[in-house]
């Protein structure tokens, strides 16, 4: 220690001091120049929107329903749209609207969803308190007029899809 007036100083002082020196020379012509910039492009990245913008849109499909609607769903293929109608009835429309069928329920059913492809119909009755699950398989008539047989000629025809290999 050497002491100067009425104040001693500590002899590893003047060694920190050119340290201190060094340290705010990087500050000043790296770190601080960089710093600034990085916060200069933070603003134009994360800025806030304050303004709604335009939102374009049009319509995709539209069609009548036959039934004044309380719930719908559709399939996450958009395949499949399901309606619950007033008529206590739910009906089973492509996505283009063509009509696939419908289904009879309770009057109670307030409520409807379905597996990811449509192949079960889930329902909920809000007074009747009851969960119900339906299996749904669409039957569509092929045409086999003048199609080669073999055996009865009016036997049940069943077709079956693996779409494991898909």
């Amino acid at each position: 220690m050497t002491k100067n007036g009425n104040l001693y100083w500590i002899s590893e002082s003047v060694t920190i001091y050119p340290r201190i020196i060094f340290m705010k020379k990087i500050l000043k012509k790296f770190i601080f120049p960089t710093t600034c910039l990085l916060m200069s492009a933070l603003p134009l990245q994360a800025a806030p929107t304050t303004k709604a913008g335009a939102i374009d849109w049009s319509v995709k499909q539209s069609w009548p329903l036959q039934t004044e609607p309380l719930d719908f769903v559709q399939s996450l293929d958009n395949k499949k749209v399901f309606v619950l109608g007033a008529d206590s009835k739910v009906y089973i429309y492509t996505a283009e609207g063509k009509k696939l069928g419908s289904i009879p329920v309770d009057k109670d059913v307030t409520g409807i969803d379905i597996a990811p492809r449509g192949e079960s119909l889930y329902l909920i009755s809000k007074t009747g308190k009851t969960y119900t699950a339906l299996d749904i398989s669409v039957t569509q008539t092929i045409d086999i007029t003048g199609a080669p047989f073999l055996g009865d000629e009016n036997a049940p025809v069943a077709m079956v899809v693996f779409s494991d290999f898909q």
